[in-house]
């Protein structure tokens, strides 16, 4: 009797001890990644500019920094006034070879007619012929010439090359340019995050690497771990190294109304190392430091230890621990968390 009464009371002690609900962890090393965080800008894959395909003056400008164009839709218009005049002048160099060439078509037909009649010479008919045909010819040459400078006049619509988003308007209302100068700058294509590394990390990045992008924004989680992200993946490495630093470029959806060089911070795997993860929940702080429970063949005891970042692995949250554990070691914590 004495015996039972004596297990029963070691059974309510050792209730007391444990926790209701208590499960155990066992503490493992894992391979995390090593992410670095470096900034990337938001680059178009592709700028080009809309280019004035003649000289003059800029009468209308109908696009704006940020608003969106199309393929062959006017960004602007150059007028050049001495067109004008040129038109005028080919006006009129038309009317004068018409009347040549009605002259000319009169001659031929006299002299066709006196050489029905035997009055003239075939080599009479034959000049007139010549003259006829030269005319003819200046008609033609001179509607092409007016038909030039018509397409010149018309080329002083300034076009847009791609569809995209305007990034600047370097002119004003009366510019002068020249042909050739840029009137709009023109993002067309995907938007990218363009990455800059040292050189020293070149080796350990790879093209279609996962990375993971932050929110909209330059300030990063307490403690320096990553807020809310997406995942993005490296799209391009470019081979070339620049300053001592190697370029790769983060293809990443929904960036597409961003700011062209607009930054964001970006984790990119450069290697991995061995570390022992446990739950956060798992983890008690008193007085300013943090403690685990262990269970062990003594029982249970409360461990210091101290903490790194945290990591995703498996799609559950673990917290680094630096120093205080060991391969193996039981961790107790809460039913819920396990």
């Amino acid at each position: 009797m004495k015996r039972l009464k004596f297990s029963l009371l070691c059974l309510a002690v050792a209730a007391c001890l444990s926790p209701a609900g208590a499960a155990e962890f066992v503490a493992k090393i894992q391979t995390v990644p090593e992410l670095k965080a470096v900034y990337g800008e938001v680059e178009s894959s592709n700028v080009v500019p809309a280019r004035a395909r003649i000289g003059g003056t800029i009468r209308a400008i109908k696009v704006e920094e940020g608003q969106e164009v199309s393929e062959g839709e006017v960004v602007a218009e150059v007028v050049d006034d001495k067109l004008a005049l040129q038109l005028d002048a080919a006006d009129a160099r038309i009317k004068q070879v018409q009347s040549q060439l009605a002259s000319a078509q009169l001659d031929l037909d006299r002299a066709q007619q006196l050489l029905q009649r035997g009055v003239a010479s075939q080599a009479r008919v034959d000049q007139a012929k010549t003259a006829y045909d030269v005319a003819v010819n200046q008609v033609a040459a001179a509607q092409s010439d007016r038909a030039v400078i018509q397409q010149q006049a018309q080329e002083g619509a300034v076009l847009a090359p791609a569809t995209g988003r305007v990034l600047s308007v370097p002119v004003t209302l009366g510019s002068v340019l020249l042909a050739g100068e840029s009137v709009a700058r023109i993002a067309t294509g995907q938007y990218y995050l363009r990455l800059s590394l040292p050189e020293r990390h070149a080796a350990q990045i790879r093209t279609d690497a996962t990375v993971l992008v932050g929110q909209r924004g330059l300030s990063s989680a307490e403690g320096g771990a990553p807020p809310a992200t997406r995942e993005g993946r490296i799209a391009k490495v470019y081979p070339e190294i620049s300053d001592g630093r190697v370029t790769a470029d983060v293809a990443v959806d929904g960036i597409g109304d961003y700011f062209v060089n607009e930054r964001t911070l970006v984790w990119i795997p450069v290697g991995s190392r061995q570390a022992i993860g446990i739950p956060p929940e798992a983890v008690t702080t008193k007085h300013g430091v943090d403690y685990v429970r262990l269970v062990g063949g003594e029982g249970e005891m409360d461990v210091a230890v101290i903490l790194g970042s945290t990591f995703e692995q498996g799609g559950k949250t673990y917290v680094d621990v630096l120093t205080g554990l060991r391969d193996g070691d039981r961790i107790l914590l809460p039913e819920a968390t396990k």
